[in-house]
This record gives structure tokens, sequence and C-alpha cells, in this order.
């Protein structure tokens, strides 16, 4: 062969260094495009051995090597695919942006699931090297038989040398020589690194050596046949469970998952998973990887995958994705779109399947998933219109209601009003005092929660939430008590109350409680509460203090204590009691409602000790 000089043809001067510099988002791509151009060469050599074109070696076995020498600030990557010409290294090296994949599709009439797995569309990938390497070298020998090898060099201008290669077998080695500010591709930890991170499920095996170690790594860097393309009814749980933890490294095993399989009217497989939560917070931490063709692209790109989904776990393959040519973005396009609706959808309808034929397992695993549910209802409306009917909450009879099945067993009682509790261990006198009005109270503690309340309100006209501790009076009041909250009675404490704790503008209501032992509680007005809680998450612009809190001390009738103050009245000889009881009373229901304030809870402890040591006598 005759050894040439030329020049790469591309239109300017300026383009090749806009290439090297711009093309990429991240600079350890170039692994990613130099190892997907060897996989392209093995996929293309198999279809041309199905056709009779091309004949293999004798157990021959496929393979990508990564071969870094420190030494020689090299890294090499060697496959025994394809292979090129003299011709075609001129026209798929040399001409900038011309698809080699793209012409080799069209040439053999590829089918549709046969194209997909060419990585390959755009023929830039290639230029990547020039990213990390002084120099880049080609030496490749065609499957063609008589076909020389050939060797390629370019020290990244826009000029070339080609000429004879000394390659013995088929296949492409390139070399890169890797440039002074790029020496942390040097190592070998770093380039397995990079290979875990996108090259992880290629499916050609593919090794990594350094020339420096005495023994070779015989165990592949990918899993060549990943669980995603498999047949759901080829899966076992285990498998699904081991592939969790290999890919999130996570040791807990997910709730369950949605195993996608889509031909038609795009191809897309995946494998979502429900992740088990430590905390709430978690939720935060899902992270959906996106392959193209088996190769990865990112992590949760929202264009994809519908924004509430990305708090799950899992990965995504679709080989219609429009990328863009660096296959690091998507490129606008109203097919994305379609596949972000059909991946909603198809979680929607596991959800719904699950409800309908495994509820126990549903309600087992509602506290989990409740905050992503709820979370994608907010943000898509077909999403919700979807659940809706599926929505449950655990009431205080510990057991998971509908809610319109709430709504209509308290229909004779509060007509769409919903009593709902927010924390279990705080609200525990509220809680009990529902009990035993026969009533139900539904528990919604998660952080989303008083955000859905709103959304719910907003969405079902005429359904009202009210928190236990609201303006229940009217649903607790002992209808049948004998009691009477006269209004002398009522003058009586209202005074004794506004003067002992010093607040005329103390909001005091009678009721004849159900709870004889308890002598008062407070209720909060739910709008004003919303409010303050707003105010206080958000800032909102205005302090806490800026919102009055509408709250009423409400003085249970039927209890013992309360009678006695009305009876002690305004006896000058019972004033200090009647004024010790009515701050102690009003703590006692301030601490059923909120911890009290550091400089209250001390008063508390003071008047509490003081109160105990009077009953023994001990008080000097």
């Amino acid at each position: 062969m005759i050894k040439e000089n030329g020049s790469i043809s591309v239109n300017t001067t300026d383009i090749f260094p806009i290439i090297k510099k711009w093309l990429y988002s991240d600079k350890d791509i170039f692994l990613r495009e130099m190892i997907s151009n060897a996989s392209d060469a093995i996929t293309k050599l198999k279809r041309l051995v199905s056709l009779g074109e091309a004949r293999l070696n004798e157990d021959e076995r496929f393979e990508i090597r990564v071969v870094l020498d420190k030494k020689k600030k090299t890294i090499r990557i060697i496959d025994n695919g394809i292979g090129m010409t003299a011709d075609e290294v001129k026209k798929y090296i040399n001409q900038v942006a011309f698809s080699g994949a793209e012409e080799f599709l069209k040439k053999y009439q590829a089918q549709k699931d046969e194209a997909s797995q060419i990585i390959g569309h755009f023929g830039l990938g290639f230029y990547s090297a020039f990213m990390v390497s002084d120099k880049v070298e080609i030496d490749t020998r065609s499957y063609i038989e008589d076909a020389e090898p050939v060797k390629w060099s370019c020290s990244g201008g826009i000029e070339y040398e080609m000429g004879p290669s000394d390659r013995t077998e088929r296949g492409t080695t390139i070399t890169l020589h890797i440039a002074s500010d790029s020496k942390e591709f040097l190592d070998k930890y770093k380039l397995r690194q990079i290979l875990e991170k996108y090259c992880a499920f290629l499916p050609t095996e593919i090794f990594l050596e350094d020339v420096e170690e005495k023994e070779k790594d015989d165990k592949p860097i990918n899993d060549t046949d990943p669980l995603w393309l498999k047949q759901p009814s080829d899966c076992t749980e285990e498998e699904y469970k081991e592939f969790y933890r290999k890919v999130f490294l996570d040791f807990q095993d997910p709730l369950f998952w949605i195993h996608l399989n889509v031909d038609y009217p795009f191809r897309l497989k995946g494998i979502l998973y429900f992740p088990r939560l430590r905390n709430e917070f978690e939720t935060l931490e899902g992270r959906i990887k996106l392959y193209n063709n088996q190769v990865f692209v990112a992590d949760n790109i929202k264009e994809v995958i519908p924004e509430f989904l990305l708090l799950l776990k899992g990965v995504i393959d679709c080989p219609d994705l429009p990328l863009n040519v660096s296959r690091s973005f998507l490129q606008n396009d109203g097919y994305v779109r379609k596949i972000s609706d059909h991946i909603a959808k198809k979680v929607a309808d596991k959800l719904t399947g699950m409800f309908k034929t495994e509820r126990e397992n549903f309600n087992k695993y509602w506290d989990d998933i409740n905050p992503f549910i709820k979370y994608g209802c907010m943000r898509d409306d077909k999403f919700y219109g979807r659940m809706k009917d599926i929505l449950i909450f655990k009431n205080t009879d510990g057991e998971y209601t509908l809610l319109k099945d709430y709504l209509n067993r308290n229909s004779d009682k509060h007509k769409n009003q919903v009593f709902y509790i927010t924390d279990e261990k705080q609200q525990a006198q509220y809680i009990r005092m529902f009990k035993e009005y026969g009533l139900e109270a539904l528990y919604m503690t998660s952080e989303i929660d008083s955000a859905f309340i709103n959304f719910l309100e907003m969405k079902e006209s005429g359904l009202k939430f009210n928190r236990v501790d609201s303006d229940i009076s009217d649903v607790i009041k002992d209808k049948d008590s004998k009691a009477k909250d006269s209004k002398e009675a009522k003058e009586t404490l209202e005074k004794l109350f506004k003067e002992a704790l010093g607040k005329e503008d103390l909001k005091v209501e009678i009721e004849a409680l159900k709870a004889e032992d308890t002598p008062a509680v407070i209720l909060l007005a739910e709008q004003s509460r919303r409010m303050q809680e707003f105010s206080r998450r958000f800032g909102a612009g205005f302090s806490f203090g800026d919102i009055p809190a509408e709250e009423s001390l409400v003085l249970n009738i039927n209890n013992r204590l309360i009678n006695k103050l009305v009876e002690y009245g305004d006896r000058e000889d019972k004033k200090e009691d009647t004024a010790l009881i009515c701050r102690h009373v009003y703590d006692l229901a301030q601490i059923s409602l909120r911890p009290l304030e550091p400089e209250a809870m001390t008063e508390f402890i003071r008047r509490s000790n003081l109160i105990l040591s009077r009953l023994a006598g001990a008080e000097s």
C-alpha cells in the first residue's frame, strides 16, 4: 500500500477544535464513544455473518479490551469486529459527520429491531478521543479476506497520516496518547469507574487491562444481558432484587417493581423500583437511569421521566429516544412527551392492579408509597384521574379506607367533613376524645399531607378537612348530658381564667364533654392554623407572630374540677387556689395541643411540684 498524506474533509478549519471542546458535556464521555464504536463494529459483523457474507474463526469469542499503559501514557480500545478498509477509513474517519452506521443500515436493509442494536448514528463519536489525546492512532483490518490492514494517525489538527499497519487479525485498535491535562484518565480505577458508569450493560463483553499488572482480569466489566431485556415472565423475584442491589448499591430490598416491556407505538424496556424508605426525606434521593441501546445516557432526565417518578429508582432503555449528536441530551421532540405519558400510565396501571388484586399488599406498602402517589397526583392531573379512586387512608381503628367510604360512614355525623390527625402522640388527647364519641379520623402524618389536603379541597367540591384539634365543638357535644352550661357558670369561668392567665382576649367556651376526667381542651381555627404553619415553613415574607392564633379554650362542665371552680367563684379565701388551678388547667390543655415554650414549661414544672407538695401536706 502506498503511503499518503491528506486533509480531513471539513468545511472550515475552525470546526474541528469546536467539536473537540464543545460537542460533549462531560470529558469522560470519550471512553463511552470509543466503546460504543467498538460494540457497533462487532454488531455489524454479527449481521454479516447471519447473512452469510462473513465468516468467523472456530470458537471465536467477541470482546472489547481496554488496555492501559501508564508508562507510554496510552489507552488502547481493541475490538474484533468488522474492521475497516482504507477506503472506509477515508470515508468514515476523514469525513466529519459521515455516519458509517447509517450507511451500513441502509445497505443491508436492517429491520427495526436490528437497527436498534447499532449505537452510533451521527459519525462524530470518534472525535471525542481528541478531548483527552494529543494524538490518536487507528490500526484496523477489515473482515474482507484480501483487504490490507490500515494505520491512521492524527495529532489533533486537521492533518492526518495514513499507511499500512502491522495488524494481523480482523478488527480495530484505537490508541489514545493521553494529553498532559488529562492524566487522571491514566488510572485503572478511574477507567473502571467510567466503564461501569456508561457501559455496564453493553451487549459485548468488555475487559480492562493494565500492562503493568502481571495478572489480567478474567471477568468482564459489564453485564451483557441485563434483566430489563428479558421477558417479565422469565424473571424471578430474586433476580429483580439482585439487579436492584447491584445497580443502586441499596441492600434493603425494594417494596415492589414494574417491568416495562413495550414494542408499540415505540420501543421501551425498563424496570422501575419502589424503594423502601427509612425516612420520608429519602424520597428526594430516587434515581432513574436512562439508557439508549444499553448505553448509559444520564440520570433523571425530566423530559422522559415524569417529575414525580424521579422519586423512584430504576432503569429505562429506549432506542427511539431523539438524542442530540452527543447522545447526552434529548432534542425537543413531541415524541418524548408520549414516552413520558406512557411511563406514567404504566405506573398507574400497576398500582391500580395491585389495589384490585393484591389489596393486602397495597395496604402494607401504603405508608412507604403514599408520599410518591400524592406528589404524583399534585403534579400530574392525568395521574390523579387514575389514582383518585384508590387513594386510601389509615383511620383511628387502624384500618385502611377509601375517602368515599369514610364520608359515607360518617355522613350522619359530619357531612363532607374529614377529620384528620397529623401527630399521633401530640394529639393523643383529641384522638381519645374522638373514640369516646364514636367518631372516626384519618391519619395524615406525611410531610406532603398539608399540601395534599389543600389539593383535595380544590379538586373535590364541598370537601372540607379539619384537624382533630380544630373547632369541632359541634361533633363532641354530649347532647344527652344533664349538665347545663348556664350563662352564670360561663361568665364565672371566663372571668377566672382571663384574670389568672392575664389574657383579656381569651376565648372561653363551655361544653359538656363525655370525657369527665378531662377539664379542658384547646381548639384551633383550621384556616388560621394552616396559615401559621405556612408562614413558619416557607416564610412568605411575614413572621409567624403576625398571624393571630384563633384558638378557643373549651372547659368541660362535666368535669368535677371545673365545677369546683364555678363553686369557688369570687371567694377571696379561694382566690390563690382558683388562680393556680386555672393556670394549670390551661397549661395541661396546651400540652395536649403543642409543646410548651421553655419559660412556660419551667413554670409548669414548678407549679406541678407545688401542687404535689400541697397534696402531700409537705408545703412549709
